[in-house]
């Protein structure tokens, strides 16, 4: 019998609240997961993240493989007690790098070969080897092999994506997850939406304990991303979990609740904030402006994180033109906090089935300074 479940407990409009079960706690959901690319959120401590809100992490497979090793990271305990994180952690299979490093890998029906951006050595990644570089590092929820595309992409090449996907998503289930794991299938499909359609129905098939959608928001037009998320969930069961990849904009968390996505990840929020780019209600602001030199508020007045309660945005100022390191870090503490407050307040809102009016206040309220 499988350690975890799915509870779906109500909907409003599209949007559902639910409750992801595992044996490292639970995740309410919708969810949003804090990139830890390197076994770290970058700038912050494990506790901190657990602090601002996260029930859940995501750590990269491909990543940690090369450093410091999986073999490493089992002797020390796993990868939990490696990075000091007691809850859920998903690990991605690699797939993503099939497109960010497309200049340095090479596909073939066994697997992918990467050549390492270290150190230039070659990598074989097949469906069995990434689902036991996973077991090793013993994360929670984990994904097998997929190929990723970018934009554009024609039919010819979606075709062949999906392809290969399937092939290695069939490999992949056949193989399974390791004890105390749940394995999920990945919904790829290109930018065609009947294409996206075959790929969910063909996924649900092998049936996999959640789905992901993968090979969105990697280049496309905004006006598109939203069709293809559609035709990809008409296919998926509602009794499971739905992970969209890589989507962490606020505006897109608000888009994919609204369609009936649970999980969230992506590395945008620390990433904008290592530059002094941050969330507020009312849109990104970039706190290096010279506007804010003797500005006395926090970064957001509806904000109730630590930063916000303890430090002016003056001050926050300050330290990046210093080049202080505090100032990302306090920066990076608050986008997630940001993020973190906005999943919970969508979830109160789907449990009084008031989604779609707290969906438009909260669009109408940040305006279009995303």
């Amino acid at each position: 019998m499988s350690e975890f479940a799915f509870d779906l407990l109500s909907v409003s409009g599209g949007a559902r609240r639910g409750r992801l079960l595992t044996p490292r706690g639970i995740v309410d959901t919708p969810a949003f997961m804090p990139v830890g690319t390197q076994g770290t959120v970058k700038a912050m401590t494990a506790e901190e993240v657990g602090r601002l809100g996260a029930q859940i992490v995501l750590a990269n497979t491909f990543h940690l493989y090369l450093r410091p090793g999986a073999d490493l990271i089992e002797r020390g305990g796993g990868l939990h007690r490696f990075m000091r994180w007691h809850g859920p952690i998903l690990t991605d299979s690699g797939g993503y790098q099939v497109f960010s490093l497309a200049k340095l890998r090479r596909l073939t029906d066994e697997g992918v070969t990467f050549r390492s951006p270290l150190d230039g050595s070659e990598h074989d990644f097949t469906p069995d080897k990434v689902l036991a570089i996973q077991r090793q590092l013993g994360s929670d929820l984990v994904m097998p092999l997929d190929v990723c595309l970018g934009y554009p992409a024609d039919t010819e090449q979606a075709t062949e994506a999906l392809r290969l996907t399937m092939l290695w998503a069939a490999r992949s289930k056949a193989a399974g997850a390791g004890p105390g794991q749940m394995l999920f299938g990945i919904v790829q499909g290109g930018f065609d939406p009947d294409l996206r359609r075959e790929a969910a129905a063909r996924i649900v098939d092998l049936d996999f304990e959640g789905h992901a959608i993968g090979g969105l928001s990697v280049g496309e037009p905004r006006e598109q991303t939203g069709p293809l998320l559609e035709a990809a969930l008409d296919r998926l069961p509602a009794a499971r979990a739905r992970y969209l990849m890589g989507v962490g904009a606020p505006p897109d968390l608000i888009e994919g609740m609204a369609r009936g996505v649970d999980l969230f990840d992506c590395a945008l929020p620390t990433r904008i904030a290592r530059t002094g780019t941050v969330f507020t209600r009312r849109g990104r602001i970039n706190i290096r402006n010279g506007a804010y030199r003797e500005d006395w508020g926090p970064l957001d007045e509806q904000c109730g994180c630590v930063v916000c309660a303890e430090y002016t945005r003056a001050y926050i100022r300050h330290l990046f033109n210093a080049d202080e390191m505090l100032g990302p870090r306090l920066a990076t503490y608050h986008n997630l906090s940001f993020l973190a407050q906005l999943v919970a307040d969508a979830r109160v809102a789907i449990a009084a089935d008031r989604f779609e009016a707290w969906r438009r206040e909260t669009i109408a309220e940040y305006g279009t300074a995303w």
